[in-house]
């Protein structure tokens, strides 16, 4: 009696000591911090875990590299490379974890649809959650060097934080091609006189600079294609004002003269019949399908209506009606 009385004895010191055991470990590994402040920390790509541990140390993020090893290999054995973001209080396990799983801080970079490649890049370089430059080096062929406007597709992304900014744009760059890819698998249909991808895209653009508004963009797609078929030229302010300013797309508060509607340049729509050469700035889904599926309409001509839309008239008569109406809004608006 004696033996199993002494027999439960030692069991029960045993489960206490490993109750002991598991709450010890799951204080220094689970609950324990040296992290006393929200930090950011960077895991340069092809660093030891070694290397990262003695990093943390120094920083006095962790007090223990031998654990903070421990904890990588209980989470798989490596760290992934990019930036972090270490919460206060949190514990080795946790920055282990995070850090074999890759879960890197991420940024949200918002590209407005109708800006050109010029602007993109300059929005991008105003974005300090990225690295590098817009440009490539020396000697480097590769499709994001040699961007042209068109090739970008406007969306917000969401990123890693301390994505290259050429990364960035070469992954806007495929999903424009990804679209492209779409329309081509759908037997490349278009609307009459247009004949290729360029010719959309380059319609598209105007659109999306033309209105803002996704329930005008068939209307104004439509008044163009007409414009073509009846062999009009197109007078499309905004091709002159990429022609005016190389490109940028942007007066930058200077007001389009009526003498710049004569510019020597093949995107100016005034002097020129059809389509401009290329697209004159990067454009969104919404003006893609307005192109592909444009309203049925005869009108040939609109106008700024004064509340962010436009009026839209079939004959010039009818347009210099809406053209004085529209001087009328602007001559009150001044006013005021």
């Amino acid at each position: 009696m004696k033996k199993i009385i002494q027999s439960n004895k030692y069991v029960t010191v045993i489960c206490i000591a490993i109750i002991i055991i598991v709450i010890a470990l799951v204080w220094v590994f689970g609950i324990h911090s040296t992290v006393r402040q929200d930090a950011v920390f960077n895991v340069t790509r092809g660093a030891s875990v070694s290397h990262v541990a003695a990093q943390l140390d120094a920083r006095g993020l962790i007090d223990s590299q031998f654990l903070f090893k421990l904890a990588v290999r209980g989470n798989g054995g490596a760290v992934q490379s990019g930036q972090y973001d270490i919460p206060r209080g949190a514990s080795v396990w946790r920055i282990a974890g995070m850090f074999a799983h890759g879960d890197v801080a991420a940024t949200t970079v918002v590209v407005p649809e109708g800006l050109t490649v010029k602007q993109i890049k300059e929005l991008l370089m105003n974005d300090t959650t990225l690295t590098g430059g817009v440009e490539c080096g020396a000697g480097t062929d590769l499709p994001v060097c040699n961007l042209h406007d068109g090739d970008l597709f406007p969306d917000t992304y969401r990123v890693a934080r301390g994505t290259s900014r050429l990364a960035l744009l070469d992954l806007m760059r495929k999903k424009m091609l990804e679209i492209e890819s779409k329309w081509d698998r759908a037997g490349r249909i278009v609307p009459k006189p247009l004949k290729t991808w360029n010719d959309v895209i380059t319609l598209a653009s105007i659109v999306q600079k033309e209105t803002p508004k996704k329930s005008e963009m068939p209307i104004v797609a439509s008044v163009y294609l007409n414009r073509l078929r009846d062999g009009m030229r197109l007078q499309a302010d905004p091709t002159v004002v990429y022609a005016l300013t190389d490109g940028l797309g942007d007066m930058r508060g200077r007001p389009l003269l009526r003498g710049a509607l004569k510019i020597n340049s093949p995107y100016n729509t005034y002097t020129n019949y059809g389509l401009p050469p290329a697209p004159i700035a990067n454009v969104g889904l919404d003006a893609i399908r307005a192109v592909l599926q444009p309203a049925d309409t005869n009108y040939l001509y609109f106008v700024a209506d004064g509340r962010g839309g436009h009026r839209f008239a079939r004959t010039y008569a009818e347009h210099m009606k809406n053209h004085a109406d529209w001087r009328m809004i602007k001559k009150i608006q001044n006013e005021n």
